[in-house]
């Protein structure tokens, strides 16, 4: 029954609500993800037209087309739950859409995360064209992990244990 409470009982909400709420939610996530997709795609995209572009070496050419198929799925898959809701919105499947999106920006984040991380090292194998881009990118990729990763994980952990 869609009108009886359920899930946590300090919010009183029915299975209903709480696939609304949690639509919301995963919504405004979407929207922080996408834009920064965009940006780094729309960015990369322009590299190719620049002067430079024609001197880099094939390995440095190489990871920019890995580093732009990155920024394209990762683009393409966070604009997903678009998609996702034109084709189910109306059929009673929220929770379902819910649950499909919610795995959908995960994997759209790492996507993007290793967009971010692959066009810092192209910048910088440019820009240096030694080493530190790879001690900087790696520093920058060990960051993202525990930032995106690990303290969430941490969280998680600490907070059922509060609850038990």
């Amino acid at each position: 029954m869609t009108g009886e409470r359920t899930g946590d009982p300090e919010r009183h909400e029915t299975a209903a609500e709480r696939a609304d709420r949690r639509w919301t939610e995963t919504l405004q996530e979407v929207r922080v993800a996408q834009t920064g997709a965009q940006i780094l795609f729309g960015f990369l995209l322009s590299v190719a037209f620049t002067p430079r572009f024609q001197t880099l070496s094939r390995p440095v050419e190489m990871l920019y087309v890995v580093a732009v198929a990155l920024g394209a799925l990762a683009t393409g898959t966070l604009i997903a739950p678009v998609a996702y809701h034109r084709l189910l919105a109306g059929r009673h499947l929220k929770p379902e859409l819910v649950d499909a999106v919610g795995r959908l920006v995960s994997v759209g984040v790492v996507l993007l995360a290793l967009a971010v991380n692959l066009s810092v090292l192209l910048l910088l194998l440019v820009a240096t064209d030694n080493w530190l881009a790879w001690l900087v990118t790696s520093l920058i990729t060990l960051w993202f992990t525990v930032c995106w990763l690990v303290l969430p994980v941490l969280l998680l952990r600490s907070g059922g244990r509060r609850a038990s």
